[in-house]
């Protein structure tokens, strides 16, 4: 699919995004290993997540949507049955590295598959650790592990790991074996990442407390269903956000965002360029912060972007490099070669089709360098179906001169369904 951007500006709207993904996903695992039924309003009706629904149900888990709501019938931590067919995850990373921490503990065996994007993701980052707990996973290569692939279910045993990648969905994997392993697990952090899994467990009655940089999980004797309100979420609402920063004349209000503190590196990289950007009407919903996010049209000015806040704002930086071909002087983004390993080689292809548009940008080993004030001017930019790709082009679209097209824009549906038509809308 070919979808077509043209210039705005003088933008005034108030905008919902869909739930947070990452926190959707969530919710049907963790639903699924409870006692009773999980209530989920808000939950992302994307490809991605459909895809963790899929895996549970070939487990045999009940699930049922009714008035815009996902209803689990969770079976309790060892209620999953052997699946008749293979788990195909899709596109969804997370989908495949958090079930494989659950399936490591069963008492049968699963094959897991995904596309083609997904075979070429490392798998050796969940392997090495579910391993040391005696979890058994087969592949081709089985040195360097990758999808398809085989777990055999067994007994674990609690360690003490270093994360050797700042991974939410490396740690998320080790704690939900943690959960079934004889006991006590702890997963230690050089860099803080997002801890949706921790929060949600913790609701559900898990017992998991962070010290210092350690996360300790004790062996779960039953997890309890609660109802979950999924937050907006903010890698949805960042388009947003940079749109309204760079188109004249703008202001965006977006309404109920997921705030957590591991994940607002977005709001302080723009705001550290020199962008207009407030939040209102801060609450906490099932342990998440929630708040109201206002952003308006701003004059950016270059920064450098790397450390221990890149794992607050990897999957932003896509869209953080198309605010920086809107800014005066140079943005640096540095420390994220986490990003060669996305649905893309991101640092690639945001480059390359940036330069499309005329930007000055350079790619370096961990990042790129960014020369702004280059005017972008409309063409055509593929998305390499990877929906951050195709999303950040349609901004930079925005603030463009003449009219931009998206090849193989259709792949926005894994995060943002209707991604598209809120731009046409406002």
């Amino acid at each position: 699919m070919n979808q077509i951007i043209t210039p705005k500006q003088n933008i005034h709207a108030t905008i919902t995004v869909p739930g947070d993904k990452s926190i959707s996903h969530r919710s049907i695992m963790f639903g699924a290993l409870a006692k009773g039924i999980t209530e989920i309003e808000g939950f992302l009706m994307g490809q991605d997540c459909l895809s963790t629904i899929s895996c549970f149900q070939k487990l045999g888990i009940t699930i049922e949507q009714n008035n815009n709501k996902i209803f689990v019938h969770g079976k309790g931590l060892y209620g999953l049955t052997k699946p008749n067919e293979i788990l195909d995850v899709g596109n969804s990373g997370t989908t495949l590295r958090l079930i494989s921490g659950i399936l490591s503990a069963q008492p049968f065996s699963c094959h897991l598959t995904g596309d083609s994007s997904i075979q070429k993701r490392p798998m050796n980052r969940i392997a090495i650790p579910l391993r040391k707990m005696g979890a058994i996973l087969k592949g081709n290569d089985d040195e360097n592990l990758f999808a398809p692939f085989t777990i055999e279910g067994k007994k674990l045993k609690g360690i003490t790991y270093t994360l050797p990648v700042a991974s939410a969905q490396v740690k998320s994997a080790i704690l939900l074996a943690g959960l079934f392993a004889e006991g006590e697990t702890v997963v230690i952090e050089t860099e803080a990442t997002r801890d949706h899994t921790e929060i949600m467990l913790r609701y559900m009655g898990a017992d998991i407390q962070k010290i210092g940089n350690e996360i300790h999980c004790k062996t779960a004797t039953e997890l309890y269903a609660q109802k979950i309100s999924v937050p907006a979420d903010i890698s949805s609402a960042a388009y947003f956000i940079v749109m309204a920063c760079i188109c004249k004349n703008s202001e965006i209000l977006l309404k109920n965002v997921g705030i957590n503190e591991t994940r607002t590196g977005i709001i302080d990289a723009l705001q550290s360029m020199g962008g207009n950007i407030t939040i209102e009407n801060e609450k906490i919903v099932n342990g998440e912060k929630i708040g109201d996010i206002r952003a308006k049209y701003s004059a950016f000015h270059g920064t450098t972007i790397g450390g221990a806040d890149i794992p607050r704002l990897i999957d932003e930086i896509p869209v953080i490099a198309v605010a920086g071909c809107f800014a005066e002087g140079t943005t640096i983004i540095k420390d994220a070669q986490e990003l060669k390993v996305k649905e893309s080689n991101r640092i690639k292809t945001i480059i390359t089709e940036l330069k499309k548009f005329g930007a000055d940008i350079t790619e370096t080993e961990d990042g790129m360098i960014i020369q702004g004030g280059n005017i972008l001017k409309g063409c055509v930019t593929q998305s390499y179906q990877d929906h951050r790709i195709a999303m950040s082009m349609a901004v930079a679209g925005t603030a463009a001169l003449g009219e931009t097209t998206i090849t193989g824009a259709e792949c926005a549906n894994i995060s943002f369904p209707n991604f598209y038509d809120i731009i046409s809308s406002i």
